[in-house]
């Protein structure tokens, strides 16, 4: 087994954001592992959401969010009106392509983080509804947001999960890692 070195050790902040990024991406696609669609799809509690739900919606908010950080339009715009279709699949979209799209955004999202010159670089961020003013946000601040709104995500899919089939996040772990638990 090859021990775990936190980047932050070597100074490498970047790394250490990111690293705390994936583990957070890692408690959502745990909280989907050996679902049917219908279970993934399904919504155990009068909330909107569902796990199938959550890896959409974290998968569209960091692509979002890293678009405007490149000053570009996200790939898909909600507006107030529609903001809850984003925690429901639709179409022919499956778990499974969600999966994969969000493995590209969480690609492209590094591949930006790495390329930026600095931390401390700042992007626009327009008054909106849900944003009062106009913001000069750092790509620091950027990174530290997708952790907290994955880390929020990755609670409620623990929640979602547990209410399922009463799997825990640690009999997910053992799972993944193909062990056995407790």
């Amino acid at each position: 087994m090859v021990a775990h070195v936190s980047p932050e050790a070597h100074g490498d902040e970047r790394g250490a954001l990111l690293s705390f990024l994936e583990e957070q991406r890692g408690g959502i696609r745990r909280a989907v592992l050996g679902l049917t669609e219908e279970q993934a799809a399904s919504r155990p509690s009068v909330s909107e959401l569902s796990l199938a739900g959550l890896v959409k919606h974290v998968a569209e908010i960091e692509q979002g969010w890293i678009a405007r950080a490149r000053r570009e339009a996200p790939a898909v715009h909600r507006d107030e009106s529609n903001w809850h279709e984003c925690f429901r699949l639709a179409g022919d979209e499956t778990l499974e392509s969600q999966l994969a799209y969000w493995e590209k955004v969480a690609a492209e999202t590094e591949a930006f983080i790495r390329s930026v010159p600095s931390l401390d670089d700042t992007f626009l961020l327009p008054k909106t509804s849900w944003n009062p003013k106009d913001e000069w946000l750092s790509m620091r601040w950027l990174c530290l947001h997708l952790i907290r709104e994955t880390a929020r995500h990755a609670g409620h899919a623990d929640i979602i999960r547990e209410s399922l089939d009463g799997k825990t996040a640690f009999e997910l772990v053992a799972l993944e890692q193909g062990t056995s638990w407790g």
